[in-house]
């Protein structure tokens, strides 16, 4: 049988100078070549730049700014040695105010775009810390034999190989001051090779690596991770095939669930690490602060929290409220939602499981009587679930939004439906990324006097 040839490699056209035109809502910068659209890392509005190609297709192509004749007053030092390698940062050469200008930009052209509409009243950005923000992620891990070096970290800019990166200044420094130690402890394993990737979950008091392992650890290697987890104070857990499959092979003994708080009301949330948390504990807080105050919640509400998780939300609605319905799609994030609720004695307070993607009229919960409702979907947004809804007797809608473009098409079904957007801005939940988070508020049209 004849060998098969090896894919040839597309040959990349040499570097060149080109203007930068603009920036996409992804924040990538637009110039021209060669009638090409050339997609840039590391470049602004403004500035001539010196551009490396890495990927092209027939239409477009993707490079790099290597270099810049005329910087532009926004661009700054980034905070990262690595960030012209490693693809977890997109903006770090971008000031701080410009990146949060720019996000609040996009949300508004996309509720213009989609939406048809502009909020009665812009709220202002919610901001953060700049730098070990980042308490959730999911870290490559490779064995470079030829090196014999062990690679922890975030995929290339430019390629979808891992990056060499010492430490990462977005991550909890409890995780991202510590790359190379992990990295270390991974390497005097005889599964070095077979470690795919470490998911990180850090609590307000404990931080858990899940080490996602392709073949079974020996002891000794589970000791030599053990080890790490004593050094630094982690919980160690492996998962050998689907999420099902994780356990704690460090310590042995003690509670496994981690927690964060929220201290203004009252409130000790436990959590798994596989659970979907926010990844920034600042900006949670400030977030639940505004999303209640546009609530404006009595002690006669009655309150459905939808898509509500373990109930980061429910709770301190909870904490005011006559009534509250979380429902979410995940039967495991009830259970961490009720067993929160049972926890801060909030019997007023349920939680159930749904699809919501299909109707949920017909469950006995859902004829709650409720005037207020929060949703915080995904980033497909919830179009299925309020094209649908009984809306009757509702007052006021707050909606969190991890992704600007199902936001604005969420809200042209609900202006449809004869709703107002009252609110709406950013929130800068990810910094130095093009990521844009956002809230919105909605009254019934009959009720904005």
């Amino acid at each position: 049988m004849a060998k098969r040839k090896a894919p040839r490699r597309k040959k990349m056209p040499a570097p060149f100078e080109a203007d930068v035109l603009r920036l996409t809502q992804e924040g990538r910068a637009v110039v021209e070549h060669d009638e090409r659209v050339v997609y840039v890392g590391n470049a602004l509005p403004g500035e001539r730049v010196e551009v490396h190609v890495h990927n092209r297709w027939q239409g477009h192509g993707e490079g790099r700014a290597m270099a810049v004749a005329n910087p532009s007053d926004e661009r700054v030092e980034p905070i990262c040695a690595h960030f012209n390698n490693c693809g977890g940062c997109a903006l770090q050469h971008w000031a701080p105010d410009a990146q949060v200008a720019f996000k609040a930009g996009v949300l508004d052209d996309l509720i213009s775009e989609h939406g048809g509409t502009q909020a009665q009243q812009t709220l202002a950005p919610l901001r953060g810390p700049h730098h070990g923000y980042r308490r959730k992620a999911r870290m490559g891990v490779r064995w470079v034999a030829a090196k014999e070096r062990v690679l922890v970290g975030f995929r290339e800019a430019a390629s979808g190989f891992l990056a060499v990166i010492d430490d990462c200044q977005v991550l909890d420094p409890r995780v991202g001051l510590h790359l190379q130690d992990i990295a270390a402890a991974i390497r005097q394993t005889t599964i070095k090779d077979r470690i795919a990737q470490i998911e990180v979950a850090c609590g307000d008091q404990a931080v858990a690596l899940i080490f996602r392992v392709l073949d079974p650890p020996t002891q000794q290697d589970q000791a030599r991770l053990v080890e790490l987890g004593k050094r630094f104070g982690y919980q160690i857990w492996l998962q050998p095939k689907g999420p099902e499959t994780t356990h704690r092979i460090y310590p042995l003994t003690g509670p496994e669930l981690l927690s964060y708080e929220h201290p203004e009301y009252g409130l000790r949330m436990l959590f798994h690490p596989h659970d979907f948390t926010q990844v920034n504990a600042p900006m949670n807080h400030q977030m639940m602060t505004q999303a209640l105050d546009l609530l404006e919640l009595t002690s006669s509400d009655r309150v459905l929290d939808l898509f509500c998780g373990l109930g980061n939300f429910t709770l301190p609605i909870g904490r005011t409220a006559a009534h509250v319905v979380g429902v979410e799609g995940n039967e495991a994030m009830t259970e961490r939602g009720r067993l929160n609720a049972q926890r801060a004695g909030m019997q007023h307070v349920e939680f159930h499981a749904a699809d919501l993607t299909e109707s949920i009229d017909d469950k006995p919960w859902a004829r709650g009587g409720f005037n207020k409702i929060l949703l915080d979907p995904a980033r497909s947004g919830a179009g299925d679930v309020l094209a649908a809804l009984n809306l009757d007797g509702v007052e006021k809608i707050v909606y969190v939004s991890c992704n600007p473009v199902s936001l604005a098409k969420d809200i042209a079904i609900l202006r449809g439906r004869g709703w107002t957007l009252t609110h709406a801005g950013i929130m800068d939940m990810f910094p130095h990324t093009a990521h844009v988070e956002s809230m919105a508020a909605f009254v019934r049209e009959d009720l904005n006097g």
